[in-house]
């Protein structure tokens, strides 16, 4: 671990710069007294970790940023699912024939009926997200009632539909404010929007439920750290 920090530390600083060969097998050896196998365990957790990549015959090298391998942190969104003042309105509900799009999202023939609920997440008097959900409509599933019970966030995540554990697909991406939008969200038609598709399914694999989530461009923010990070000094601990 202590070499693969003297590495990492190496990368991060600029002393080994994106596809410069890391010192040898050897030459690690001689300068930090470790066995090969202690090298070759380090430069294995370096390769785990996408700090270097190794040529057959060649050696070892700094890995260049790789965008592909970045994961955006979705904290602010979790923050909104644990907030426990965020409360879900419904502002309808209705038994409609499916559109194009939706009925192709929930597996059913265009006018089949399914269940269209629009709703008005807030936290206080403060309108957070405007949610369009479509629902494949039975009667013989109590889905309508259990969806109308539904009046926090998480809940809607989480399996608070009366429909059971789920699974299901999740796809952000921005948009611009619609006139329906905006008057439900505070806020004026063509404003930047952060939009997040749903598509859950029961137990069965069939999809229940498509939606979006819509919210003000400005609500979220999302990270990512590429490349490596220099380790952050310890603080001396005052006597």
């Amino acid at each position: 671990m202590q070499l693969v920090g003297i590495l990492r530390e190496g990368i991060a600083s600029g002393r080994y710069l994106a596809g410069d060969q890391l010192p040898t097998e050897s030459e690690l050896c001689a300068a930090y007294d470790v066995s090969p196998m202690t090298v070759r365990r380090a430069i294995g957790m370096l390769l785990d970790q996408g700090a270097v990549r190794t040529r057959r015959g060649r050696g070892t090298f700094v890995q260049p940023l790789r965008l592909i391998t970045a994961s955006f942190d979705l904290a602010p969104l979790r923050d909104l699912l644990d907030d426990d003042e965020v409360t879900a309105k419904v502002v309808e509900a209705r038994v409609v024939p499916a559109g194009e799009r939706a009925a192709a999202k929930l597996a059913v023939a265009a006018g089949t009926r399914v269940v269209s609920i629009r709703r008005v997440l807030q936290r206080g008097d403060e309108p957070l997200f405007y949610h369009r959900e479509a629902l494949a409509y039975d009667p013989m599933r109590p889905i309508v009632e259990a969806e109308l019970d539904v009046t926090a966030l998480r809940g809607l995540f989480e399996g608070g539909a009366g429909v059971g554990p789920k699974h299901g697909e999740l796809v952000l991406h921005a948009s611009v404010l619609t006139d329906e939008e905006a008057r439900y969200l505070d806020s004026k038609p063509g404003r930047a929007a952060f939009v997040l598709e749903h598509l859950f399914y029961d137990y069965d694999d069939k999809p229940v439920s498509w939606g979006r989530f819509v919210c003000r461009g400005e609500l979220l923010q999302f990270r990512a750290g590429v490349g490596i990070d220099t380790p952050t000094p310890r603080r001396k601990r005052r006597p």
